[in-house]
């Protein structure tokens, strides 16, 4: 039973306690990683505390139900679609679709069950939400086939993992569009960052196989280029921040995330197999204190 679970789940006594399909279709949505819903919802939490509405906690729960459904899609889809690379890395041979335990067809059928959640969140949204959000699924259907065509797949997925913070802001206003695509822009850096340090799990078995990725492409210098997105994560959060009100003390709001993230990219090791899985987690962190920078900027 063990050997079905990925190396890297988190809640391998959950998961492992459940029947057999029940286990197969709570991998397939990487139930037993919940690192990725949380990387998926900070981004809409952002949005929603900067906009200046106060705590919405009402929102946040909609918001984090739909993170944790469409996360699970997101994957259910990128493994029906990666299924024959996947079997040729050893991390990820032992996905439910790769290795066969869960049928192509019930891998559909599984993902079309979590979409429905998706929609019963959407329809808690204003219209304008509802289009932005509705407006990243090209590029969600898109990006498993970017490690196909680009040493950059971690800029497309830059692109649709931060989506939220521009259906969190147009949930709660439409104005000051420039404040969220400041904000926007940052988060994009911020996932090149985190998504490029990932990528290091895997570079022996991608360059093999032939997948692409940033972490191959960067080489040797893949940690200055994590600190560089970074840092340019920071300062267009920072521009983010002085668009809506030009308060230097609201700046200082962004130290915590500021300091997480250098640690991050000041300790990080590519070479040790635990180090950047590591990190990565650790910006289920980094979001937290930036949603707390939000809230301060947004509403102090």
């Amino acid at each position: 039973m063990s050997d079905a679970i990925t190396p890297d789940s988190q809640h391998r006594g959950l998961v492992s306690a459940l029947p057999e399909r029940p286990r197969d279709l709570a991998l397939l949505a990487r139930f037993d990683r919940p690192i990725g819903w949380w990387l998926l919802f900070w981004p809409c939490a952002w949005g929603v505390w900067l906009a200046g509405a106060g705590w919405q906690f009402a929102l946040l729960g909609w918001l984090l139900l739909g993170s944790i459904a469409m996360r699970g899609a997101g994957c259910a889809y990128n493994d029906i679609v990666d299924a024959d690379l996947d079997r040729q890395v050893a991390r990820t041979a032992s996905r439910p679709v790769a290795s066969g335990r869960v049928p192509v067809r019930t891998a559909w059928m599984w993902l079309l069950a979590l979409c429905a959640v998706g929609l019963v969140v959407l329809l808690q949204l204003r219209w304008q939400a509802q289009l932005v959000a509705l407006g990243s699924l090209a590029l969600v259907a898109a990006y498993p086939f970017m490690k196909r065509i680009t040493w950059w797949p971690q800029a497309w997925l830059g692109l649709v993992f931060t989506w939220g913070t521009l259906v969190g802001w147009t949930q709660i206003r439409l104005d000051h569009l420039e404040v969220v695509a400041a904000l926007y822009a940052g988060a994009f850096f911020w996932c090149m960052g985190y998504d490029t340090i990932y990528a290091l799990q895997d570079r022996e078995d991608d360059a093999l196989v032939g997948i692409r990725s940033s972490a191959l492409r960067l080489g040797d210098g893949v940690q200055a280029a994590v600190l560089a997105f970074y840092c340019l994560a920071l300062t267009l959060w920072g521009l983010s921040f002085w668009l809506l009100r030009a308060d230097w003390i609201a700046l200082l709001a962004l130290a915590p995330v500021g300091a997480h993230l250098l640690w991050q990219g000041l300790t990080l090791d590519p070479d040790d197999p635990a180090n950047p899985l590591a990190r990565f987690r650790s910006n289920r962190t980094a979001g937290l204190l930036m949603a707390a920078a939000c809230f301060v900027a947004g509403n102090a």
